[in-house]
């Protein structure tokens, strides 16, 4: 047997002016809209939320094919983040969206960037995270439609090589309902959701029922990608007593402890019923890696026995290695601690993505990044987590 060419899992887009179309005149300054286009300061904001609603439309990994570098890269990991300092950037930068490859603009233009890559297709997910964390629920659901209408147009040109992932409003549940049905009608093979809940309405709630059914019902499984949290209201957020600081972040404690920010979503979702009522329902758990995994699995377990004991009861539920290994779905990039204890997570749980085309891919160097992560694994496995598995799970 030999390595297939991979399919992406977990590929994004950078969103065109169109998905904001019409929202400024609805919503005002609570709209996202595009500024500055064609510039150096071309960006998606949000003005009533100030230096924080500011948010660049770049695809930097499409960058480093320009003239005059040589990639950095650690042997089995992503390139490292590029350098932007030099002459060629900046005049691409200037341009803004423009300056980008076609791929990124034009789905139709998209099969450039996968055989740069070595790749046959991809699965899309969003460039701006921000699509899912409005306050304003009918924003929300407003934005997304005017995004899945866009993406499927964006997919539709690539001749079968790209399947858009779509924005599934799930905070306000009848909505969700009526949007899941709607592109299920469209053609999409599967949907995303907040990788946090709304505080007040936890995945548990019985609000998502008919989400969860018609999603089970349909085959329409259903992503959590890092960086899209629902909205949360300032009441849940950490208070701090008059006088007082708050904590000092740490970008790299931050960015290693990203997995933190999905794991109470999961048991929610694994440990508190929905995956028990709705056994047919598949979810993705979408830039996380999936190293962690393994042992992560085990502490769910041992933390429900405790539960249980000191309530003097015995656990009779489903154990969270039985249910990950029917429902949940993970994908990774240069993540050979997750390759090493696949038996663990499900071999047929792991699906590889290249991130392209944000600054975490493995693009344009998949290819080798592949081969060094997967040494001394056999190529069985290899197809399952990098071609097969993903195939499976979407139906293509």
């Amino acid at each position: 047997m030999t390595a297939l060419r991979p399919i992406s899992a977990d590929s994004h887009v950078v969103e065109s002016e169109a998905v904001f179309t019409g929202l400024v005149e609805r919503f005002g300054d609570d709209a996202p809209r595009v500024v500055g286009a064609g510039t150096v300061d071309d960006a998606i904001i949000i003005p009533a939320k100030g230096p924080r609603g500011v948010r660049r439309r770049m695809g930097f990994a499409g960058m480093r094919k320009r003239d005059g570098i040589t990639l950095q890269r650690r042997r089995g990991h992503k390139p490292e983040v590029d350098d932007m300092r030099d002459d060629e950037a900046k005049r691409i930068l200037a341009k803004g969206y423009e300056g980008l490859r076609p791929g990124i603009r034009d789905g139709a233009w998209r099969h450039e960037d996968q055989d740069e890559d070595g790749i046959d297709a991809e699965f899309l997910y969003p460039g701006f995270f921000g699509l899912f964390s409005f306050e304003n629920t009918e924003l929300l659901v407003a934005c997304q439609k005017n995004y899945n209408d866009w993406l499927h147009d964006y997919a539709s040109a690539s001749n079968g090589r790209l399947f858009g992932l779509a924005a599934i409003p799930i905070q306000d549940p009848e909505a969700a309902v009526q949007e899941l049905g709607r592109v299920i009608k469209k053609g999409f093979k599967g949907g995303c959701i907040p990788c946090s809940a709304p505080p007040e309405q936890p995945y548990k709630d019985e609000c998502y029922e008919p989400v969860w059914s018609l999603a089970e019902e349909a085959n329409f499984p259903l992503s959590m990608h890092v960086g899209t949290n629902a909205y949360v209201p300032a009441r849940y957020r950490q208070s701090l007593q008059p006088g007082q600081s708050p904590l000092p972040q740490d970008e790299t404690a931050n960015y290693a402890a990203t997995p933190a920010t999905v794991q109470r979503t999961l048991v929610d979702l694994m440990c508190r019923g929905v995956a028990t009522r709705h056994p047919n329902l598949k979810f993705v758990v979408g830039e996380f890696n999936a190293g962690w995994i393994a042992h992560w699995l085990d502490r769910v377990d041992q933390g429900l026995l405790r539960e249980h004991r000191f309530r003097n009861k015995d656990f009779t539920g489903e154990r969270p290695h039985d249910v990950w290994r029917r429902q949940f779905y993970a994908t990774i990039e240069d993540d050979r601690p997750a390759v090493l204890t696949r038996e663990i997570i499900g071999l047929d749980n792991l699906m590889w993505g290249s991130d392209y085309p944000h600054v975490d891919s493995t693009w344009p160097c998949s290819g080798a990044v592949l081969d060094e992560i997967f040494e001394g694994v056999p190529d069985e496995a290899r197809n399952k987590i990098t071609h097969d598995n993903v195939k499976t799970l979407y139906g293509i």
